[in-house]
């Protein structure tokens, strides 16, 4: 199934999502049956509204009309995601005999689990791996707090990581308690082209008010909506998802402007600048059968911009006009 909607949760938004994949995985229960992978990306495509990240789950079943392939007892299991926060959680279905976040039914016994890397360090998630993690140290935020600077990191759950796990190199929790707040607002569980909003309004919020208590030297703020919203590959929840983030970042940068202080405003990648698919020769869009356009869901490879501005920021400082295909 899709990964928004099978197996692939992340920093424990919905463990529903986790429960579907256990039990095509492991119990080959799944509300659509078909005798090939093919046959059932086919016809599960066919469904109103059916893109990748929200396909529903299946499993692939014999001639009798029973699961193929599910996890049985001593069987050996490879999770070959290189990214870890999709694959935590199954992770923990697969490793911890005490786990509870919803009910199993069956634990495999024996079972030979391995991941392409360790998925969480401090966890030791999951015991064995092929290939050893990245060991990142002297991060921004490890070296912003050693240096005395006090950090506010705010995201909803969607990316709640992003701004603490991933931009901490890897690593849970703080690096100094007392310098740093970490601030978590809880994303709606419903896809996310129906609330293309997001939590948006409530960033900005938690993000103004941290500005102006005046106990922060940074703020790391990601705002989850045009990425999020654009992986739905609905133009017009994505352009809705886009205006609303643009407003509430010009209500934030504000706050700065107005406290003196410097932003400094990027993406990690493309997605919603270009919402459908293109003749890789052409770029001309591609359409189905019906000759509507095909709606591209994963990211792209446009050049990232970076803007850096504030009432704070130095007359001296000044921006190269030589690189035209400056990005990240």
């Amino acid at each position: 199934g899709g990964r928004m909607y099978v197996t692939r949760d992340r920093y424990e938004a919905d463990w529903d999502i986790v429960e579907r994949g256990w039990k095509a995985h492991v119990l080959g229960e799944a509300p659509h049956k078909f005798e090939s992978a093919l046959e059932a990306v086919t016809e599960l495509r066919k469904l109103p509204k059916a893109n990748d990240q929200y396909l529903q789950p299946f499993v692939i079943v014999d001639k009798a009309g029973q699961a193929v392939g599910t996890v049985q007892d001593n069987d050996a299991v490879v999770l070959f995601n290189y990214r870890s926060d999709r694959m935590v959680e199954i992770s923990k279905a697969f490793e911890y005999e005490d786990f509870k976040a919803f009910d199993r039914v069956r634990f495999p016994k024996g079972l030979k689990f391995a991941g392409m890397l360790q998925y969480d360090g401090d966890l030791k998630l999951p015991a064995n791996y092929l290939v050893p993690p990245p060991f990142i140290t002297r991060t921004s935020g490890e070296y912003m707090v050693k240096n005395g600077l006090s950090i506010f990191a705010c995201s909803e759950t969607q990316k709640f990581g992003h701004v603490t796990f991933f931009w901490n190199g890897n690593r849970s929790g703080y690096f100094d308690e007392s310098r740093e707040t970490y601030v978590e607002i809880p994303s709606d569980n419903c896809p996310f082209n129906e609330k293309p909003d997001m939590k948006t309004r409530e960033i900005t919020a938690a993000g103004i008010e941290a500005l102006k208590s005046g106990r922060y030297d940074l703020l790391r703020i990601n705002y989850a909506s045009p990425d999020m919203v654009g992986h739905t590959g609905s133009l017009e929840a994505t352009i809705q998802a886009c205006e609303t983030c643009d407003k509430c970042l010009g209500e934030l940068l504000a706050e700065v402007d107005k406290l003196g202080g410097v932003y400094l405003v990027c993406s990690d990648h493309g997605n919603a600048d270009d919402m459908v698919q293109r003749n890789k020769k052409t770029g001309q869009p591609l359409t189905d059968a019906d000759g509507n356009n095909m709606a591209l869901t994963s990211h792209t490879l446009a050049p990232v911009m970076v803007a850096v501005g504030g009432a704070g920021l130095q007359e001296s400082v000044k921006m190269r006009e030589d690189l035209p295909e400056a990005g990240i």
